[in-house]
């Protein structure tokens, strides 16, 4: 623990503007691929119902548990009052959750502890088997988890900081994407109750005002964490 610790707190060497500008690119093939789009959406998934579960558990509400499916999709289960800020707050945390932990990502890059980006993710993980209910999303968490621990424990640290910094543009391109994606599903019909729906419910503004809630703030998040991978 001592020496993940001394890692995790030390500071790595970024892969400077010319490997940022590369490893954007890269997250942007495997963002846009159909291959590379599903693996990514896993992680985006977990961030996602990370999101609902620490509102819900901020605003006073009794986490039940969360779910991982093979679709990539999740459901995250709370109890409290069917409506109100907790319940709006709550439903409304799930897709900006990528995009501002990606941004919070990116000023921890920019301070250089790649590293310690990289066990705060495998931390999440941790946290989050306490609460898992389904037996896939338990694989998905382990898998999630150890991968990352593995990589973070076994490469030298300039490789850790270049795999932080792809695991980073992955979530800040993935947000916008998913909120898209999310809007294509509805036109087609295909979804009804996705927390824009729900939100809709909830407060009476139309599903597509938070929508393009999510979008600004997933855009805004890509803008304000590409400047400073960039920088």
């Amino acid at each position: 623990m001592r020496e993940i610790w001394d890692a995790a707190t030390s500071t790595q060497p970024p892969p400077g503007t010319t490997g940022a500008v590369l490893l954007a690119a890269l997250a942007l093939v495997l963002t846009w691929s159909p291959t590379g789009y599903r693996i990514v959406r896993h992680a985006v998934t977990i961030v996602h119902e990370a999101g609902h579960a620490t509102v819900a558990v901020l605003t006073g509400r009794q986490l039940r548990g969360i779910r991982l499916h093979a679709d990539t999709s999740g459901v995250t289960v709370s109890r409290g009052r069917a409506r109100g800020p907790g319940m709006v707050a709550t439903v409304a945390a799930g897709y900006p959750a990528p995009a501002l932990l990606g941004l919070a990502g990116a000023f921890v890059l920019h301070r250089e502890y790649a590293v310690g980006a990289l066990w705060g993710f495998v931390l999440l993980c941790a946290v989050m088997l306490a609460q898992i209910r389904n037996f896939y999303g338990l694989w998905v968490l382990l898998v999630a988890g150890v991968a990352v621990g593995a990589l973070t424990w076994w490469l030298p640290a300039h490789v850790a900081s270049w795999i932080a910094h792809l695991l980073v543009w992955a979530l800040l391109l993935a947000a916008p994407r998913s909120v898209v994606e999310l809007q294509r599903l509805r036109r087609r019909g295909a979804v009804r109750t996705s927390d824009a729906d729900q939100l809709a419910h909830l407060t009476g503004l139309p599903a597509l005002v938070w929508i393009a809630v999510f979008w600004t703030v997933c855009v805004l998040a890509l803008v304000g964490g590409g400047l400073l991978l960039l920088g």
